[in-house]
């Protein structure tokens, strides 16, 4: 795998970066590879005695809908791009650029979050419309919960109060309850189109089996009422996917699902437990995970020669509220397989 080729040649830095991020794992890229047929091009940087001294793996997007692309990488929130000092760094975009001129793609999009060797180049351009947010953890889930707002905590009793139980299940037929959750959220509350159900099974099939994926799903009565996908690695959690019936959202199932989270990465050792990126725009997801002792940090992304591309559109913008607003309208058995079919032009 190409991480362990990595790993033997990389410094400590970039071992712990690539452990702990999801996105630069090998089932990771394989599964968005394979799965949406993208083309995986792993840039990298050595000095004169062979050493790897950075690294940057980008996807070519040929699309018929939207054009080709090169995107670091798609349905990826956060990737840091790996260098030991600045002239690797320039190297590895200088890469990239000419990728993207030889190719002749609409854009290059780099998601690496803050990079100064990007902010001061001229021929990028930044964009700011995400932010990150983090929860530092602690061996006693004790500790954690005294750091909430009272908002969360009296969330997570009313929840729990009012009959809302929360498994971690292990059977791969229970990711199909959560794929039918997905498909309703992203449809109806969203507006936006949502991956293919084989997207979930297979994300099931490359992390469950190690113990990277836990799936935890809220019951009330006999029926599920949200759920949320959680992926491990290294000594970081990371919230992937989350969803919920907004006709139980007055049972604050989503609360009692994150504190469940946050407990068990307590008791299993995590350090960090990532919540996953945020739009500017959308103030409530930010208040939500501001309740959650969470810390907020930019996560800018960073275009070649213009900004363009789903990732690019502000919530708030017109263009994006006509699209989602058309969306929402469409009948669920038509919005799941058209999701499933134009997902792969979205990344």
């Amino acid at each position: 795998m190409i991480e362990e080729l990595l790993t033997d040649v990389f410094s400590s830095t970039f071992k712990r970066q690539l452990v702990e991020s999801v996105y630069y794992s090998q089932a990771w890229k394989n599964l968005i590879t394979g799965l949406y047929g993208y083309t995986l091009i792993p840039l990298t940087v050595t000095n004169s005695i062979g050493q790897i001294t950075g690294m940057l793996p980008l996807c070519y997007l040929r699309s018929s809908l939207r054009g080709p692309r090169l995107v670091a990488l798609p349905f990826s929130d956060h990737c840091p791009l790996l260098a030991e000092d600045d002239d690797s760094a320039n190297n590895l975009i200088d890469q990239a650029v000419w990728l993207a001129q030889q190719n002749g793609v609409r854009y290059l999009e780099l998601r690496t979050g803050v990079n100064d060797v990007l902010k001061n180049r001229t021929d990028f351009v930044e964009s700011n419309l995400y932010a990150c947010w983090t929860t530092p953890l602690d061996a006693d889930p004790g500790v954690i919960w005294s750091r909430l707002q009272k908002s969360a905590q009296g969330k997570v009793r009313k929840s729990r109060r009012l009959g809302v139980r929360i498994r971690f299940t292990q059977r791969r037929e229970d990711m199909l309850d959560y794929y039918r959750l997905h498909l309703r959220t992203r449809s109806k509350k969203h507006g936006m189109p949502a991956q293919p159900q084989r997207f979930f099974l297979e994300l099931w099939d490359s992390f469950a089996a190690s113990g990277n994926l836990q799936l935890l799903l809220a019951d009330y009565e006999g029926t599920t009422i949200a759920g949320s996908i959680l992926i491990a690695s290294g000594t970081v959690a990371r919230f992937l996917y989350g969803a919920s019936d907004e006709r139980f959202l007055h049972l604050a199932p989503n609360n009692l699902i994150k504190w469940e989270a946050i407990d068990w990465c307590c008791k299993n050792g995590y350090q960090t437990l990532a919540h996953g990126r945020t739009a500017r725009d959308n103030k409530g997801l930010m208040q939500f995970n501001h309740n959650w002792a969470a810390i907020e940090k930019p996560l800018p992304y960073y275009y070649y020669p213009r900004m363009a591309g789903l990732a690019a559109t502000s919530e708030s913008s017109a263009r994006y509220h006509l699209l989602t607003s058309c969306w929402k309208r469409l009948p669920l058995h038509v919005a799941g397989p058209l999701g499933g079919y134009l997902y792969k032009h979205l990344g």
